[in-house]
């Protein structure tokens, strides 16, 4: 486990792909108890110690994950992820170049649990939930683009199904349009940056999580080879 920040009040972690935030019916060790323990063993604290979920990361995804290390801390961040003040900033290869290098876009996303798929559609209808993100390309590696994304509303699979929808599936993603699968089963997407007010001290805390060593080496971008 990656910590990337932590204090009495929170802790971020850099989470690897594969691992799971929550537990789920597969019943593999989620990532929150795993930081438990962490805190438990570090500070040797008796008895049952308290981590809160704030937000969670799909199972195939990377980045940065918040908890929470007291019941307040936990409060004011769920209150703050409720009001958009927990800016997410995510990394993304994509195997097709968008049709513009930087855009807005909306769609109308809807669920099903049949599948846990969700499906992006360009007008309202029943059932359907408004959401937008804003993307720009940033870099490449040999083979594919690197686009930063910044979510404007969270909706299940957001980044995954609208990138789909203009043509550009992650690297991986077989299910939502891209040929091949990653050799870790991972998708090539990661909550890059995460910037927020601390929720007692109210300094701006703002993290980010390295480039991800199962990706390929850029060639352009932010983060260029040696």
């Amino acid at each position: 486990m990656e910590v990337v920040y932590e204090d009495n009040h929170l802790i971020i972690v850099n989470k690897a792909p594969g691992e799971i935030v929550q537990g789920d019916k597969t019943g593999d060790i989620p990532l929150v108890e795993i930081v438990r323990q962490y805190i438990k063993d570090k500070y040797s604290k008796p008895g049952n110690v308290f981590c809160g979920v704030v937000h969670r990361l799909d199972r195939p995804v990377a980045g940065l994950v918040i908890f929470a290390k007291t019941s307040k801390a936990l409060s004011r961040l769920n209150q703050m992820l409720r009001d958009g003040k927990i800016k997410k900033t995510y990394w993304a290869l994509t195997r097709n170049e968008p049709p513009e290098p930087e855009a807005r876009i909306t769609h109308y996303i809807t669920s099903t649990e049949r599948n846990n798929k969700s499906y992006a559609w360009l007008s309202p209808r029943d059932g359907a939930k408004m959401a937008s993100l804003s993307y720009r390309v940033i870099g490449r590696t040999d083979r594919f683009n690197l686009l930063e994304i910044n979510l404007e509303t969270g909706r299940k699979h957001q980044i995954r199904v609208q990138l789909s929808a203009i043509g550009c599936p992650i690297r991986g993603d077989l299910k939502y349009g891209d040929k091949r699968s990653n050799p870790d089963g991972s998708i090539s997407l990661q909550a890059h940056r995460i910037e927020f007010e601390h929720p007692v001290s109210h300094e701006v805390i703002r993290v980010e999580a390295p480039w991800p060593s199962e990706w390929p080496t850029p060639i352009s971008g932010p983060v260029k080879s040696s």
